[in-house]
C-alpha cells in the first residue's frame, strides 16, 4: 500500500512540477501577446467610457399641428442661426425644409465642433492604411469621412427612395463639376457634383434634405458639406485623351438598410444609442473590400507620383529668361 502510495505521489508530485515549467514557459515566451491584448482590452473599455461620459443627450422640440407657425417662430426665437443649422443637420434638414418637421431633437449642449455628434467611431483600426476613406449609411441617413483611420468629418444625407434606390457596396471618385444637371430632370440644378458611378450616372452633390431618403439615387449633402468635399475627394486618373481609366478616385462604400420610413434619431432621447453605427457595424462592411482598395489607392499613387517627377524634370528643362 505504502508503495502503491509513493508511485503515487510521485508521479502527481512529477505532473505538478511540469505544469509550473509549462506555465513558466508560456509566461516567458508570450507577455509581450498577452500585454498587448489587456492593453486593447482596457484602451477599448476606456474608449467607451470617455463616449458614454462625451455623449451629447437630446429632448424634443414639437411643432403641433395647429400652431406649426408660432412654434417654429418659438424655435428661430430661441436658438442663434448656428444653432439652428446644428438642429436642422441633425435631424436630417436643411433651412429651405425645415417646415417638414413635426419635431426636432435638441441637443443639451451645443458645440463647435459637429463631430461632437458623430453617431460614427473617432477611430477606425482597419482603416489606418487608407489614406481617405467614405461612407453613407442608408440606415441612419449621414456620411462619414475618414483619414487613416480617424474620422475628419460627418453629417446628414438623403439618399436613395424606395422606387429609385442608391447602389450599395464599394465605388470609386471619379469626375467632378461644380454645377451639373440632373439626368433625371432638367431643371435640377446639382451643385459640388462628384460622380462615383460613371454608367449609372450616381454621385454626391448638394440638394434638398426633406429627412428621408427621397433622391433618384443620387446622394444628396448639404451645400457646405458637398462644398468641402469636393476639394478633398481625389478624381479618377484617365489616360489616352481621356478614353481609358487609368486609376480610381477615393473609395466610397454605400451600406445598410432603410425602410424608408424609420428616422433613428428621433429615438435619441430615450436611447443615446439608437442613432450609433459601431466599429465593429464598419468593420463588417469595410473589411472584405480591404484588398481592392488598398491595392486601386497604391496605383493611384505610383501614376501621382509619376506624373509629379515628370511635371518637375519638364519644369527643370524650360530656360528661365
Amino acid at each position: 500500500m505504502k508503495e502503491v502510495l509513493g508511485k503515487q505521489g510521485t508521479a502527481l508530485l512529477a505532473g505538478f512540477v511540469m505544469m509550473n515549467l509549462i506555465n513558466c514557459t508560456k509566461s516567458d515566451t508570450m507577455p509581450a501577446r498577452e500585454n498587448q491584448v489587456v492593453k486593447q482590452h482596457d484602451r477599448k473599455i476606456e474608449d467607451s467610457l470617455r463616449r458614454e461620459a462625451e455623449r451629447v443627450k437630446y429632448t424634443y422640440f414639437l411643432f403641433p399641428k395647429n400652431k406649426k407657425d408660432s412654434a417654429m417662430a418659438a424655435f428661430k426665437e430661441k436658438f442663434s442661426d448656428s444653432e439652428q443649422y446644428t438642429v436642422l443637420a441633425l435631424n436630417r434638414l436643411d433651412k429651405k425644409n425645415s417646415w417638414r418637421a413635426d419635431s426636432l431633437i435638441i441637443p443639451d449642449k451645443f458645440a463647435d465642433d459637429f463631430l461632437q455628434y458623430s453617431p460614427f467611431p473617432k477611430t477606425l483600426d482597419s482603416l489606418k492604411q487608407v489614406d481617405k476613406m467614405v461612407f453613407f449609411s442608408y440606415a441612419i441617413h449621414a456620411y462619414a469621412l475618414y483619414e487613416g483611420g480617424s474620422l475628419i468629418k460627418w453629417g446628414p444625407s438623403s439618399m436613395g427612395k424606395k422606387d429609385t434606390p442608391t447602389k450599395k457596396g464599394l465605388m470609386f471618385a471619379n469626375w467632378k463639376k461644380e454645377e451639373a444637371i440632373s439626368t433625371s430632370n432638367s431643371e435640377w440644378i446639382l451643385r459640388w457634383n462628384f460622380n462615383i458611378h460613371n454608367t449609372l450616372g450616381i454621385g454626391w452633390h448638394q440638394y434638398d434634405l426633406p429627412g428621408h431618403h427621397a433622391s433618384h439615387s443620387c446622394l444628396r449633402l448639404l451645400e457646405e458639406d458637398a462644398k468641402w468635399m469636393y476639394s478633398w475627394a481625389d478624381t479618377w486618373i484617365l489616360k489616352d485623351g481621356g478614353q481609358t481609366l487609368a486609376a480610381k478616385g477615393t473609395p466610397v462604400i454605400v451600406f445598410g438598410e432603410s425602410d424608408f420610413k424609420s428616422r433613428p434619431w428621433l429615438k435619441l432621447p430615450s436611447d443615446p444609442a439608437a442613432n450609433e453605427i459601431s466599429e465593429a457595424d464598419l468593420n463588417r462592411v469595410f473589411v472584405p473590400y480591404l484588398p481592392e482598395i488598398l491595392k486601386e489607392q497604391q496605383n493611384a499613387k505610383s501614376l501621382r507620383n509619376k506624373s509629379l517627377s515628370a511635371a518637375k524634370k519638364e519644369a527643370d528643362i524650360i530656360p528661365r529668361a
